[in-house]
């Protein structure tokens, strides 16, 4: 079996740069909710290499920058507005919130209008989804009245 390093590093490369759209910056908490062992370990690791802190999980209690919730289809709507809400309670409203969900055709790939509808019983808005690895889109929460930046 040959390995493209190239190709690897073009994908590697595109994850970092990805990972800085996620608005996180240097010294920045992320806080990770729904972590399973199917999310993308580079987008985690492109995350920490940006804010050069770890993630943290769900029971973290310090303060927040950011927060990142990984969603997938089959996993209760209710969950997921509960979870958005939790997640965006410490943040400030101009702090990234993302949803991450498998991209369409990948396993638990989920319905934009599911997000958008479990962020509306948060009170929250989705803003245009993204690409944010091979198997993983993104979209990021704003309060409403929020815009996209």
């Amino acid at each position: 079996m040959t390995v493209d390093f190239a190709m690897i590093s073009s994908v590697a490369n595109q994850t970092s740069i990805q990972a800085k759209e996620f608005g996180f910056t240097k010294g920045d908490i992320v806080q990770e909710y729904m972590w399973d062992d199917d999310v993308d370990e580079d987008v985690r690791q492109a995350i920490e290499g940006v804010t050069g802190e770890d993630l943290q999980d769900e029971d973290y209690d310090g303060p927040v920058d950011g927060s990142i919730i990984w969603w997938r289809d089959g996993d209760d709507e209710d969950t997921l507005s509960d979870t958005i809400v939790d997640a965006t309670s410490p943040l400030d409203d101009d702090a990234p919130c993302w949803i991450l969900t498998p991209k369409p055709g990948r396993t638990g790939a989920a319905m934009p209008f599911t997000i958008r509808n479990a962020a509306k019983g948060a009170g929250m808005n989705c803003a245009t989804p993204v690409t944010v690895s091979k198997d993983w889109n993104g979209v990021r929460l704003l309060p409403y009245g929020g815009r996209e930046k």
